[in-house]
């Protein structure tokens, strides 16, 4: 529960990252390590952005990169567009840009929200990016007062939810879905 206490609260018991708020940046801004270097000498920053106007030719190259089926490019406009939120994670080397990250959430703009397609590239995997991209989209979540935030999981992930402060739901209901052509 330290995860959740951490954003509700707005501390985790260290100290705050200091925020970014630059072309239209959010969040903390992150050094990473490359090749066993320390993040004081990695040329490599990693900065937030809610800003929609990702090019969906980058967005699906990243989607691509972690083995997701392609999904038809107008629908996936349609999807950002619609969605409440977007959080994108970019990785900065002096004046080169690349999307290694990104999330959206779905709302009924007051009590609910569902996070969707939560993806970090291969390349930055296993550096805590992926728990700091969760924490960043529900940390602006909370920032519009929902309070009530769901996911659905693959079997491979749920752990790494579940170490973010998910669980099943505590009432034990079942999520039923409807496909077209079911029956």
């Amino acid at each position: 529960m330290g995860f959740w206490k951490s954003l509700f609260n707005g501390s985790n018991g260290s100290s705050a990252p200091t925020l970014v708020s630059v072309n239209g940046s959010i969040g903390p801004t992150l050094a990473i390590a490359k090749n066993g270097r320390d993040a004081k000498s990695a040329s490599s920053k990693i900065t937030f952005s809610k800003d929609r106007d990702i090019d969906l030719y980058e967005l699906e190259e990243l989607c691509d990169a972690v083995g997701w089926s392609r999904r038809p490019i107008r629908k996936v406009k349609k999807a950002l567009k619609y969605s409440f939120l977007v959080v994108s994670m970019w990785e900065h080397r002096g004046s080169y840009r690349r999307l290694i990250g990104f999330s959206r959430a779905t709302s009924d703009h007051t009590f609910n929200a569902t996070i969707w397609d939560v993806v970090v590239h291969p390349d930055f995997q296993g550096q805590r990016l992926g728990k700091a991209l969760m924490k960043q989209i529900i940390k602006e979540l909370r920032r519009e007062d929902i309070s009530n935030i769901t996911l659905f999981a693959d079997p491979h992930v749920v752990n790494f939810y579940r170490d973010l402060g998910f669980m099943p739901d505590p009432e034990g209901i079942k999520g039923m879905f409807w496909y077209p052509n079911f029956r």
